[in-house]
């Protein structure tokens, strides 16, 4: 047996230990692009979808589905990605994830139409499963004692929500200025930063002798690319049409089909044995109600702010940033407190706070002030920027170091997904609920409803098992 977490990090994959020499930053830098750029692209396309739908002639429809077209592969392939980069090595299936997402970011900056773009896309999704996992599982191998890991994810986690919470500011401006191509060519020079700094300063990580569960995954990716579908296709084709009941009827029979391979085969597309770790499957709860609530609030109120009050792409942008500019911020505030409190507590406090702040809003119209609406999500927000790192800090600790690929995959497919169901919940209670007035009053509701739910997760599943490992510790 290991004689310490440092030893258990080294004998992962078989790799050696990370040189001591390598400066912090730089190793952060380099792991963070990638997330950076897939953060961005979530938050700037939002803020761009006006001019999009101007310029491309795209319907809400289509609009959807370039958000969620991204969405959709990026989480359908994470665990595919986490499987890569056990077998093949973390550090080759994270610049092959960067170089896919690089010309995949050309490809979308080019699209002379809506469907082009919503196909440019869903390969940057396929790019972003490959380097997200890997991401994780590098970070953790770099940097192996868990008092100076929590601190970095924290720092990691603040790079990362820096990105996602200026890029409707970012998105305006470039759009405003150079126009909506300029939002996917900002990537490039991201992306050659970060492959020549993961050349460079990043350790490899060894790859296992795996076989890989390619029905599972097959499976996993149809039964997601079904729901999306229904998701998103409903509101305009009608709950009870054709397509949609065969749309049901490919979820239910890919699920089903899942589980049953899942029961039997030997190498297994999800890791069940770790959701009996509470604080697990408490980690994986809040993460996909969280991207629920977040990334859901971010596409409405970036419609709302341009269609019901007037705003143009750079004027939401603007208008955003008050309310967003929070996420780095609670981001360094956890970096600081986490080693204080338990991840346990603040997720289940900050949740409750972004909960009331997004209920407080269900009486929303376009005739409310500005200030009223900024500062309760600018509330909800604040607790933002605390519970991503929290939520990844109480994976890693639930999971080990030896699990860390696989572990991150879960998680982030688990937030994806959120993210996909509740962009695409946006879209059919705006869709259905044409009137301003009314339409965002109800996302609001659907957003508070779903922190609540995350933070009586992090309760019950996190707090708790906590509370009850301190007590049961020996003094």
């Amino acid at each position: 047996m290991p004689s310490s977490e440092s030893d258990t990090v080294s004998l992962v994959s078989g790799s050696t230990p990370p040189p001591p020499n390598v400066p912090a930053g730089l190793t952060l830098t380099a792991l963070a692009t990638g997330f950076v750029m897939a953060a961005l692209d979530v938050t700037v396309v939002n803020v761009a979808g006006a001019e999009i739908q101007d310029h491309l002639h795209a319907s809400l429809g289509e609009l959807t589905w370039i958000v969620d077209g991204y969405v959709l592969t990026f989480s359908a392939l994470l665990m595919l990605g986490g499987a890569l980069a056990n077998r093949v090595g973390a550090k080759t299936i994270y610049l092959a994830g960067m170089a896919v997402f690089f010309l995949a970011s050309l490809g979308c900056a080019l699209a002379p139409d809506a469907g082009t773009l919503i196909a440019a896309r869903i390969v940057q999704g396929a790019g972003a499963a490959l380097f997200m996992p890997s991401s994780l599982s590098l970070l953790v191998f770099a940097f192996p004692e868990k008092r100076q890991r929590t601190r970095m994810l924290g720092l990691w986690s603040a790079i990362v929500a820096t990105a996602a919470g200026l890029g409707p500011t970012v998105g305006g401006l470039l759009v405003g200025t150079f126009g909506w191509q300029s939002i996917f060519l900002i990537n490039l020079p991201i992306g050659i930063i970060g492959i020549l700094l993961t050349r460079r300063y990043i350790t490899p990580v060894a790859g296992r002798d795996i076989a890989i569960a390619v029905p599972g995954h097959a499976l996993w990716i149809l039964a997601l690319a079904a729901l999306s579908f229904a998701l998103i296709q409903g509101p305009r084709l009608g709950w009870g049409a054709g397509p949609m009941l065969a749309a049901y009827a490919v979820l239910v029979l890919a699920a089903g089909l899942l589980v049953a391979y899942e029961r039997r085969a030997e190498e297994l597309v999800m890791p069940w044995e770790l959701f009996r770790r509470t604080s697990f499957t408490g980690a994986n709860l809040v993460g996909f109600l969280f991207n629920l609530a977040l990334y859901g609030s971010m596409f409405m109120l970036a419609l709302y702010l341009q269609n019901a009050r007037g705003a143009s792409a750079f004027q939401a942008g603007l208008a955003l940033l008050p309310m967003t500019i929070w996420f780095p911020l609670g981001n360094l505030v956890y970096a600081r407190i986490s080693a204080r409190f338990s991840n346990g507590a603040l997720l289940t406090l900050f949740l409750t706070i972004a909960a009331v702040a997004s209920l407080t809003m269900v009486s929303v119209s376009t005739s409310t002030p500005y200030w009223v609406l900024a500062l309760a999500v600018s509330i909800a927000n604040i607790g933002a920027g605390i519970i991503s790192p929290g939520m990844t800090a109480a994976l890693v600790d639930a999971a080990g170091a030896e699990h860390a690929n696989v572990a991150g995959s879960v998680l982030n497919a688990n937030r994806q997904i959120g993210t996909l169901v509740g962009i695409a919940a946006m879209s059919v209670v705006l869709g259905t609920i044409t009137d301003w007035n009314r339409g965002p009053a109800v996302s609001f509701l659907v957003i508070g409803l779903a922190y609540l739910g995350a933070a009586a997760g992090a309760w019950l599943l996190i707090l708790r098992p906590e509370r009850a490992a301190t007590v049961a510790a020996p003094a």
